[in-house]
């Protein structure tokens, strides 16, 4: 582009017919569905389907002798449940929204027929020429013609350096990725400098609208979704066959054995319409009463509860959900991949090791303040040579402001020691610049002029004559040990910064670095991101739970394979190390076959995360992804767990379903573990609320053809269904996370929430309960314990305090799938409290219910002999735990 073309910009009908051809500068949102409109449609969310199902039966079939509370209780709970789905989905659109206010400034400057003009962002076209100066954000991906600036391209890429931008030449090639030279993105700030943008995209084609397309996509089914969607098919089922035979063996027993066997009764009572039609009536209520009885209604407000109780819990952890779903696919997950900067290492640069001219390390600043010459000339040079200053941060705390990261670094290595700050006047001073790779500063320190010089090891090297010993003398340097040390180091992955000082007395400036020659070199100082002295640990538990981790970042393959291996990612079976290139080399399924070998990406792009994230689903991983950026959000949303950075954008924020608020890995792996307790709380309630509701099921069925017509009362069963639903919920949200959970693998995304542990101990245990319950009404030698009566009432008593006795009992059994019965109760008060309240109301309730509950005082006997009996469930569930065991191996929950 020559001179008098940027100076003139475009036509007014040339802006019109770009327009025409390209769109104008705006993210397009897709169309929202309204909160209501989600509502009705997570009204088909299987499990809620069968609580309509039973609200439905409830209010036609038996509107007689309906129990109008459980009704409204079922009512609550599909309202409760569906509200707060809703309200989940309703809020993660807000990413989009967010990221539309990131965009900044709603102007922006273009030169048009010679004029420079402000215009509207979203009246940008291609082709316009774009004015940017320090301070604003860029409206439209496009090519700098003009001037040279610095931008901060960390939302967009997740690199947190300062990237320098130059005029397009003619010679350069072309390239359109962030790390161009001379290509600039929508929505990055220009920090200095300034220049005019030729725009070549605008709106959605920018990458910032790439971002924002994905964002707005719709993810899959999370986990546990899938799970309880599998739990409601088997539930009907049982349900359904439970119902067919109980209706069955109701009219076996009419037709069939009240007749005697009779075959000219049979006929009889076959051939009789209204006889037939009401007892054929009865029998599809009794199927359908079974059908009520069988679905656990509690389980979407005991869901609802965990997830809140250990939200709460969580906060503690520095861990913030913001989707309550993302707990339980947290427990799911077994791939995840993770930033390095901030999450894995410290995210600023800090001082490492230390080396003398002749090679010696010193491992730490503490050590090298025995090498008194040398410290102190490199505290000088912190101080003097340097644009960072000493002061506190927002947090009030002492910290280097200002400056680049080199500057901050060197200057905080001393500032904790060194309270007071050298004597020094400056008479010239060079900032550092990535052409010259070094900065120098000529200060006046006792009298004398003294040069101070920092950077890049082949800058200054070169210049260097001698180096100060540890003993402080000044002796001649040998260069090609230097070289060796600063070989080694880069290899490592390290940064290496040569600090030298000169005699001043013959400069006058320090602009030229040929000035000057015979420099003295005070040390080699290697500059680094610490790993998180925490983040091995973290690693080690992660893969420990069976979850493979792969570390993505923007550093060269050295540095990403140092780190790797330093934080122990890099391991048996999880080797393989590729550059952001490798990849985009790579078909689809050849980088399928890579994933579960992966460890880390290097000089990762944008578009790598979503790619692996996406990949990683096809091979039906539960996947993790960590991120910070606007350039994460896609990924973060994609994946089936996002955890965003406590100090990231509020775009990836609301893109994630989980904010790291420290940025640590370990609070990622406290998440695992709660989403793994939530899991497994689920299964138990289901596994006590089951084998409950096939007592009540059982007893109800067999009871009337023993002669007993109503062994519990409505009254009395709204007790029961209080305790199984909202009691019992309660006192599994309050279940403490094991460590043990993490030495489990990870649970498939389709694996049922029934498994063969929880079938064995529904069946068993309900089947016991129930034979136990016929037994105390029938067998003579325990009914005859109970005072006789007309109407039976303390009988019946008894055998309602025995329900509710072996109901609790119960609960102990579900609670642990270890043989230890009270194993970690201490660590759950909630459970202790509320089961005891329980029972301590029960026996109010036998002594006090009265007409009300139908019940009648016992004597202290009777409501021992009660009480044991209901302790039976202990040891028949000891006995099952073993054989379980002896065949199954420990498998449980």
């Amino acid at each position: 582009m020559n001179q008098s073309e940027r100076l003139v910009g475009l036509s007014r009908a040339e802006v019109e017919k770009s327009r025409r051809e390209h769109g104008r500068n705006l993210l397009s949102p897709t169309k929202k569905k309204s909160f209501m409109r989600k509502f009705f449609e997570n009204l088909g969310d299987p499990v809620v389907k069968i609580l309509i199902g039973a609200l439905i039966i409830n209010v036609i079939f038996m509107f007689k002798r309906a129990n109008w509370v459980e009704t409204a209780g079922i009512a609550v709970s599909i309202l409760l449940a569906t509200f707060i789905s809703t309200l989940s989905e309703h809020g993660s659109e807000g990413a989009f929204d967010r990221l539309c206010r990131e965009v900044g400034q709603t102007n922006c400057r273009v030169i048009r027929e010679g004029e420079l003009v402000e215009i509207d962002i979203g009246d940008v076209v291609v082709g316009d020429l774009l004015s940017v100066v320090a301070g604003e954000q860029i409206s439209a991906d496009g090519i700098l013609v003009s001037g040279e600036l610095r931008t901060d391209q960390s939302a967009m890429t997740g690199e947190s350096k300062e990237i320098k931008k130059r005029a397009r030449t003619r010679t350069d090639r072309e390239d359109l990725t962030p790390s161009s030279p001379y290509y600039c993105l929508r929505g990055c700030t220009v920090i200095s400098g300034g220049g005019v943008i030729k725009v070549s995209k605008v709106g959605d084609s920018t990458m910032l609208g790439g971002i924002s397309r994905e964002i707005q996509t719709d993810t899959r089914s999370s986990p546990l979704k899938i799970r309880l969607e599998k739990l409601a098919g088997q539930i009907s089922v049982l349900g359904y066959i439970l119902a067919a035979l109980v209706a069955l063996v109701y009219l076996f027993n009419i037709f069939v054995i009240d007749s005697a066997f009779d075959v000219g009764i049979i006929k009889y009572k076959l051939t009789s319409f209204s006889y037939l039609f009401s007892h054929l009536f009865h029998a599809l209520t009794l199927a359908l009463t079974v059908v009520v009885v069988a679905v656990p209604e509690g389980l979407p407000m005991m869901i609802a509860v965990v997830l809140s109780s250990n939200i709460k819990r969580m906060v503690r952890d520095q861990v913030l959900v913001r989707k309550p779903v993302g707990i339980e696919a947290a427990g799911s997950m077994n791939i995840l991949f993770t930033d390095k900067t901030g999450t894995l290492t410290e995210g600023r640069l800090s001082v490492g090791e230390i080396y003398l001219g002749d090679g010696g390390g010193i491992s730490s600043i503490r050590q090298f303040k025995t090498c008194e010459r040398a410290y102190e000339s490199y505290v000088l040079g912190a101080y003097a040579n340097s644009s960072s200053v000493p002061g506190k941060n927002k947090q009030g705390i002492r910290d280097a402001l200002g400056g680049n990261s080199t500057d901050k670094a060197i200057l905080l290595s001393v500032m904790g020691a060194e309270r007071k700050k050298p004597s020094y006047e400056i008479v010239d001073r060079l900032e550092f610049d990535s052409a010259r790779k070094y900065s120098a500063a000529l200060i006046s320190n006792g009298g004398k002029k003294k040069i101070l010089i920092k950077g890049a090891p082949e800058r200054i090297l070169p210049r260097v004559s001698g180096y100060i010993s540890e003993s402080g003398e000044i002796r001649p340097i040998k260069k090609s040990v230097c070289d060796e040390v600063c070989s080694s180091l880069t290899r490592q992955g390290k940064r290496v910064i040569a600090i030298a000082e000169g005699d001043g007395s013959y400069i006058s400036s320090c602009r030229d670095l040929s000035a000057y020659d015979g420099l003295t070199l005070i040390c080699l100082a290697t500059l680094e991101d610490k790993i998180r002295y925490e983040a091995r640990g973290a690693v080690e538990r992660l893969c420990g739970a069976g979850i493979g981790v792969v570390m993505i970042t923007g550093d060269n393959r050295d540095t990403a394979e140092s780190i790797a291996r330093r934080c122990g990612i890099i391991r048996e079976g999880r080797d393989i190390v590729l550059t952001g290139n490798d990849i985009s080399l790579m078909s689809d399924s050849a980088l399928k076959e890579v994933i579960p070998h992966l460890a880390a990406v290097a000089r990762a792009l944008p578009n790598d995360k979503s790619r692996l994230v996406r990949l990683s689903q096809e091979l039906d991983l539960v996947v993790g992804m960590t991120g910070d950026g606007i350039n994460d959000a896609p990924a973060l949303k994609r994946a089936d767990v996002g955890f965003s950075m406590g100090s990231g954008t509020q775009v990836a924020k609301d893109a994630g379903d989980i904010i790291i608020i420290d940025n640590n890995l370990s609070s990622i792996a406290g998440a695992v573990l709660y989403g793994r307790t939530v899991f497994k709380s689920i299964r138990k309630f289901i596994s006590l609320q089951l084998t409950m509701n096939l007592s009540a099921v059982g007893v109800s069925i067999i009871c009337p053809f023993l002669g007993l017509d109503s062994p519990v009362t409505v009254v009395q069963m709204l007790w029961i269904n209080i305790i199984m639903d909202t009691l019992g919920g309660l006192a599994f949200a309050g279940e403490a996370p094991l460590e043990s959970y993490m030495k489990e693998k990870p649970k498939r995304r389709d694996e049922p929430i029934l498994c063969g542990y929880m079938v064995n101990e529904i069946v068993l245990c309900g089947a016991f309960t129930v034979a136990l319950c016929i037994a105390f009404l029938k067998v003579p030698e325990i009914s005859s314990i109970f005072r006789s009566a007309s109407d039976n009432i303390y009988l019946l008593t008894g055998f309602f305090a025995l329900f509710i006795f072996a109901s609790v009992f119960n609960c102990f059994n579900a609670r642990t799938d270890r043989l230890k019965l009270l194993s970690g109760i201490t660590r759950n008060p909630a459970f202790i409290f509320i089961m005891v309240a329980v029972l301590l109301v029960q026996i109010a309730f036998v002594y006090l219910g009265g007409a009300v509950l139908r019940t009648a005082p016992l004597t202290l006997t009777e409501l021992s002999i009660t009480a044991a009996l209901a302790l039976c469930v202990f040891p028949f569930e000891l006995i099952r735990k073993l054989l379980w065991r002896l065949f199954f191996g420990k498998r449980g929950y």
